[in-house]
């Protein structure tokens, strides 16, 4: 299938500046941004990189990188955030000074939890306080500005000469891609992007400052675990933080299929094993299933690629029992656990330890592991197919139900779900069918991310899908003018039940416990009198807005439709109404063991 857009993003295209010898020192910084070979920069505009601001239009052309405009600094990294869990690779999101950087941190922390590069750089007033500005600049100073940040990125630094910027640029994006991957922070002063230079710095090449190729596990490592997967009575292989790699897709196939091991997946990651496949035992969700915690239970060995919260996993399978099975763990994130964040998660118990990324350390095995020829057990059965209600109302399955029609024909990418999703509702296939969530649990990323995803399948065959909450949706809803601006189409369709439903469920679970009437739960959840016009929003920044859709019928006429007009590259909304209810990813997250 031949690409559905352009892979071009709309340019405003500065004119020409007369010719100088001038050398201003954010110029330099512009040639060091467009030698890391950094497409795209995110950006609400600031005074305090207004040196670099320039630079980018008049030295550059405002090309390589490009700016990118957004009404909102978390919507910069978010849309940063999305575009690396396509690609792998980083952009540059600005953020201005103290003020722009405390907007942006909650988008920072989910790509520091969802283990994602973004090259977040600041800027602060003018260090030396004799050439700040009255009042302003001073508001706009901060005396460490990295350290609002600083618990939820990598790295970061506030180079005081421009070599040391040069440096510092070359560091982060090292830092940034390497694994455990996550955001970076550099901080540029007023008065040092302002300067006038003497003479032009040479220029570093960023080839001889890469991030090194992936760890491996070592030979005796890689031995036991290959001897304890081919000796196994019932292996188990927990796929969770991997590539969008087709290569390492189909070694975790390879595998899964040499070792007859049953595979679960996770609905908070990416795609990672086809979820059709005979091997893959239950459906994929936020939390385990009862179907998957018995096929985890049953396991006498377990083998963990990067699984998000292995040890909160292992307890709900085995409660407070003692885990029984062998556990090899493959990941390099605790690197990154600094403490002031629970993103760590529990410390599982783990029997072997490969210090590597999954791939490397699938691929060794695969090497070494001999046959199964023990049949897996078979599949838990998936339920039936919902079928409409007798009122025509839609739910959130109904919904699915009726995407997969209209998209019968098309490759997609699926690059956001709600919570009230659940694994059985559609199957993947292939690393960019599903790009998972956030990290950060938090609300209103989803706009942003699903921009940045998109902006990353221009000019693929790929139609580029996100189905969101409307709670996410109106949090973000503004991020939605770059995608018209920049002229970024995608489908988003707005599951909308009018609440912030999954905290109707946790007050419910409350009122429960104490005895008190379930029927209040709805008191300070929901979102209506009056309901807000979620299509009328998109319209009104110039996308396609259709809604509200209250039936089935009505719903594939605006598929049909919406489907066409992303085809031709437009940005398009469907608010559809759904009637709230329950799924098993849902309520499985209000269990707790010590309930």
């Amino acid at each position: 299938m031949t690409a559905f857009s352009s892979s071009a993003v709309r340019r405003d295209i500065p004119l020409p500046s007369d010719p100088d010898d001038a050398i201003w020192g954010s110029d330099v910084l512009a040639d060091m941004l467009r030698a890391m070979d950094i497409p795209y920069v995110l950006l609400n505009p600031g005074a305090s990189f207004r040196g670099l601001h320039d630079s980018l239009v008049n030295h550059l052309g405002n090309e390589k990188p490009q700016m990118i405009v957004v009404l909102h600094e978390e919507h910069a990294v978010a849309i940063a955030h999305g575009y690396a869990k396509v690609t792998g690779k980083p952009l540059g999101a600005i953020l201005h000074s103290n003020v722009g950087l405390m907007h942006g941190s909650m988008a920072i922390f989910d790509a520091w939890v969802d283990r994602m590069p973004v090259i977040v750089m600041g800027a602060t007033g003018p260090v030396d306080a004799a050439k700040r500005r009255p009042w302003i600049d001073w508001i706009h100073t901060a005396q460490d500005q990295g350290a609002l940040v600083r618990n939820f990125i990598k790295w970061d630094a506030q180079p005081a000469s421009v070599a040391a910027a040069q440096e510092a640029m070359l560091r982060a994006a090292q830092i940034a891609t390497t694994a455990p991957q996550g955001p970076v922070y550099v901080c540029f002063d007023a008065a040092l992007q302002e300067s006038k230079l003497t003479e032009k710095p040479v220029l570093p090449d960023p080839a001889r400052y890469k991030a090194p190729a992936p760890a491996r596990p070592s030979d005796a490592a890689i031995a036991q675990a290959a001897a304890w997967l081919s000796g196994a009575q019932r292996p188990v292989l927990l796929m969770g933080r991997v590539s969008r790699s087709e290569e390492g897709w189909a070694e975790r196939i390879q595998l899964a299929e040499t070792l007859n091991a049953e595979v679960l997946t996770d609905l908070k990651v990416g795609a990672a094993f086809p979820t059709d496949h005979r091997l893959h035992a239950a459906p994929c969700g936020t939390f385990l299933s009862a179907a998957s915690m018995a096929v985890l239970k049953g396991a006498d060995v377990v083998l963990s690629l990067d699984w998000v919260d292995l040890a909160g996993t292992l307890k709900q399978a085995w409660g407070t029992q003692t885990v029984t099975s062998r556990v090899i763990q493959v990941s390099v994130d605790q690197y990154s656990h600094n403490g002031w964040s629970m993103d760590h998660q529990g410390l599982p118990p783990v029997d072997l330890h490969l210090l590597s990324e999954p791939e490397p350390a699938v691929t060794l095995l695969n090497h070494h592991v001999k046959p199964r020829l023990v049949e897996a057990p078979p599949k838990a059965p998936l339920p039936a197919e919902p079928q409409p209600s007798g009122d025509g109302s839609l739910t959130v399955p109904l919904v699915a139900v009726a995407l997969k029609r209209a998209l019968k024909d098309e490759t997609l990418c699926l690059m956001r779900l709600p919570l009230s999703w659940s694994g059985e509702m559609w199957d993947f296939r292939h690393p960019l069918d599903f790009l998972g969530y956030d990290g950060g649990g938090g609300i209103g990323s989803g706009p942003g991310m699903a921009i940045g995803s998109a902006l990353a399948l221009k000019g693929t065959d790929r139609l580029p899908v996100a189905v969101i909450g409307d709670g996410d949706y109106m949090m973000g809803v503004n991020a939605l003018w770059t995608a018209a601006n920049a002229r970024v189409p995608l489908l988003m369709v707005v599951v909308n039940n009018r609440s912030f439903f999954n905290d109707e469920l946790h007050q419910e679970r409350v009122a429960r416990q104490r005895k008190r009437p379930v029927e209040n739960r709805w008191i300070g959840q929901r979102i209506s009198d009056p309901a807000p016009d979620l299509a009328m929003m998109a319209r009104a920044q110039g996308l396609i807005g259709i809604g509200p859709v209250e039936d089935g019928a009505e719903l594939e006429r605006a598929l049909d439709e919406a489907i066409a007009a992303v085809r031709k590259g437009e940005t398009v909304v469907i608010d559809v109404i759904v009637q709230t209810g329950y799924s098993p990813t849902m309520t499985a997250g209000l269990t707790r063991s010590d309930d």
